[in-house]
């Protein structure tokens, strides 16, 4: 079982690395279940966000994974489970 976790700070460096944040957008505040799209990323910028986490997690997502994870939360979740361990923000 892994013990490298997912949480909400590396998908908010990733984001604002492979994307950037839009500047209406509050990365910082009670993003959990915000959709992806009201955070201004649409889904090329997750494309993108979901080539990253490949890369530095060393895992593969579905492409189902992106297209259904339509919240943090979601995306973190599923991120998790790959690796193993628990979801926790």
């Amino acid at each position: 079982m892994s013990t490298t976790q997912f949480t909400l700070d590396d998908l908010k460096r990733i984001l604002r690395e492979g994307a950037g944040a839009d500047e209406g957008v509050d990365l910082d505040g009670d993003i959990l279940d915000t959709g992806f799209e009201e955070l201004g990323y649409e889904s090329l910028a997750l494309l993108e966000t979901g080539g990253r986490i490949e890369r530095e997690f060393g895992i593969t997502l579905d492409d189902d994974i992106l297209t259904d994870a339509h919240t943090p939360r979601a995306l973190i979740a599923a991120v998790n489970t790959l690796l193993g361990v628990g979801a926790a923000a």
